[in-house]
């Protein structure tokens, strides 16, 4: 290939990415004007976790993970 040859494939090559990238814009353009709605509903299903600390007594007899049971000692 010539030196003409190469700058007319980077050229092509130049155009093809601005299209992409115009296209792109687009498309994030539509989705900020209209945003996504869940298919699966979550949103309407969310669940509040309370910001009151859980009872003690839920952790009764567990291992802490990754330190193992709390009467154990490590080898």
């Amino acid at each position: 290939m010539s030196v003409q040859d190469d700058l007319a494939a980077v050229k092509r090559r130049l155009q093809d990415l601005e299209h992409t990238v115009e296209e792109l814009e687009r498309r994030v353009g539509a989705e900020r004007v209209a945003p996504a709605t869940p298919a699966s509903g979550r949103a309407e299903n969310l669940v509040t976790i309370p910001d009151a600390p859980y009872d003690s007594g839920l952790w009764t007899d567990t291992d802490d993970e990754g330190l193992g049971a709390r009467d154990r000692h490590a080898p």
